[in-house]
């Protein structure tokens, strides 16, 4: 069983980017992410200080901006029009989930395409599946695919099943993995709650990848000998042992399925560090396409 780390893969993107880097600072120009936090979501805070953090270390240009929960949503959007006419900012985020009284639709699409660096904008989503290479795609369906690369696993011609449909990860992934190309020319299904004799589809999957958000779901009886198992959910899980008073684990039964597999991530340390990095890849990408260079 080969054990597919997220670090090493993450540090491969990472050194992409500052060589990216380096050449565009050459010519003058220096990428910029914007990212925005509405209220105090300890995960999302933490989230958005590693995402700056990264791109200081890399040397992006990097703003971080942090509103009350009382934003209001007609603020909001007039914060997201002044980034979209900002040259200095290539990349916007918004960190979502958003505080329950604002749109987070109306944000996404309040986001000018060309800087919608986390994927999510229909032009976007419509690039993705009409694979035109100006696009971005959702950053944790791109890490996945990223690992599948670096961990030299074959998916041309493989069946991959999804379990899962969110646009975030599951449809977005689909049409990543259903694309001509490095990485893909792949075979997918689609299976989510709703999914009848859900064991049987996945036991079919060459490749099975979990994103549910639901801890230890996927267990032995879904997984056929052999398999790639790609695990992106993040889950706490009370476990009084841990000085925390919990321990994180994915969607994945890591225990119960990792001796049946050719490969499988681990969680913590695998498709999460892939996030950030892509994102930071997205980001000199949207540069490059603005300055066209």
């Amino acid at each position: 069983m080969k054990l597919i780390k997220g670090e090493p893969i993450a540090e491969a993107v990472y050194e992409d980017c500052r060589r990216e880097i380096a050449e565009l600072q050459s010519a003058g120009v220096t990428p910029g992410l914007a990212v925005v936090l509405v209220g105090e979501d300890p995960a999302s805070k933490a989230y958005v200080g590693a995402k700056d953090r990264k791109c200081q270390e890399l040397g992006l240009h990097s703003v971080k901006i942090e509103k009350p929960e009382s934003l209001s949503q007609a603020e909001l959007i007039a914060l997201i029009d002044e980034l979209n006419a900002d040259e200095s900012i290539h990349g916007i985020l918004v960190q979502m989930p958003l505080p329950d009284h604002l749109n987070e639709d109306e944000v996404i699409m309040r986001i000018s395409p060309a800087k919608d660096v986390d994927g999510l904008h229909p032009v976007n989503v419509g690039k993705l599946a009409m694979e035109d290479p100006t696009g971005f795609a959702p950053c944790t369906p791109a890490g996945c695919q990223r690992m599948l690369i670096e961990s030299e696993l074959e998916t041309e011609g493989k069946h991959v099943v999804i379990v899962g449909r969110s646009l975030l990860v599951g449809k977005t992934l689909a049409l990543l993995m259903m694309a001509k190309g490095k990485g893909a020319n792949s075979t997918v299904t689609v299976a989510h709650s709703r999914t009848k004799d859900l064991e049987e589809v996945t036991r079919e999957a060459d490749i099975l990848v979990a994103a549910i958000g639901r801890p230890c779901f996927i267990g032995a009886n879904h997984v056929k000998d052999g398999a790639v198992v790609i695990d992106v959910g993040i889950n706490r899980v009370d476990d009084a042992t841990k000085k925390r008073g919990y321990r994180l684990v994915g969607d994945v039964d890591f225990d119960a399925v990792a001796d049946k597999c050719e490969a499988i991530t681990p969680v913590p340390g695998g498709v999460g560090k892939m996030t950030i990095a892509m994102l930071m890849a997205n980001t000199i990408r949207a540069c490059r396409l603005a300055k066209g260079v």
